[in-house]
């Protein structure tokens, strides 16, 4: 007896093909990036094989280094010593706590620049790569204890891998279009490093991540030394500076909100202690 395979049938083979294949490989593993401090951070986190930690890293030093040449050539770059030396100062203090939350990101290579632009930004890649603009420097004309403030919740990022778990759902999409494309005929590709650009400098954190490096980046600002309290000084001048035309590109991708405030004065509250001890 011959058997016919009509085209409806290979096309539903292919498509059943294609998405046990997606199962696959977009599978997600369930993850504990960082112990919860005092502060309490214990979410467990769904990553995706498709974004390997070590594999973003590596695209993370390469998106770092082409931020910092393009900065460079522009003559942006560490323009002003005295800024520069301030900011690394601070960040030094904050790197050296990291292990209260995740002991192995002690040994991270760890980059600390300031660029000279007015937008008021900053940001810690996967690894440890940070970036401060001049703008937030100048424009909130922040303290210490404030920048301590926004750099702290930039490594806190870093640390739960708020990257990695959102490039895993934007990769998780993508593997999703490939699938179509099987069934369609039509191609779509996966790219890490355009992801990884697409989450850092175009998609905004959800209210869940800025919660967690909100509280993660008090607890780092008082192990070093630094006043938490002063994230609440910090957010409510960044929510003064929103009332112009131009919104800060902070609260762009970090949205403010009374909620967020209250929540910083309790998170700040609970780790003062820390910040008492250490003065």
């Amino acid at each position: 007896m011959t058997t016919f395979i009509t085209p409806t049938f290979k096309r539903t083979a292919m498509r059943t093909a294609a998405i046990l294949a997606f199962t696959a490989v977009a599978g997600c593993q369930s993850v504990n990036t960082t112990q919860g401090g005092a502060i309490g951070i214990d979410r467990t986190q769904r990553m995706s094989s498709l974004v390997p930690e070590a594999q973003l890293d590596q695209e993370a030093v390469k998106l770092y280094a082409q931020t910092l040449n393009d900065a460079k050539a522009k003559g942006q770059l560490n323009s002003n010593a005295a800024q520069s030396t301030r900011v690394r100062t601070i960040s030094q203090r904050l790197i050296a706590q990291v292990g209260t939350f995740r002991p192995e990101a002690t040994s991270w290579k760890w980059e600390v620049n300031v660029i000279d632009s007015k937008e008021v930004n900053a940001w810690c890649m996967p690894g440890g790569k940070i970036a401060v603009y001049t703008g937030l420097i100048n424009s909130v004309k922040a303290t210490d204890d404030e920048l301590a403030a926004v750099i702290g919740h930039e490594i806190a990022h870093a640390l739960r891998e708020h990257a990695r778990e959102r490039a895993s759902q934007q990769m998780a999409t993508s593997v999703g279009l490939s699938v179509l494309s099987v069934v369609t005929g039509n191609q779509a590709t996966s790219d890490l490093g355009g992801t990884l650009a697409n989450v850092m400098f175009g998609l905004p954190n959800s209210r869940l991540h800025e919660t967690e490096a909100d509280r993660m980046g008090v607890e780092l600002a008082a192990r070093a030394g630094y006043d938490p309290r002063a994230a609440v000084t910090l957010w409510t001048k960044m929510g003064a500076l929103s009332g112009g035309a131009a919104q800060p590109e902070l609260l762009s991708t970090h949205p403010s909100a009374e909620s967020r405030i209250a929540d910083l004065k309790v998170a700040s509250e609970k780790v003062l202690p820390l910040y008492q001890a250490r003065k």
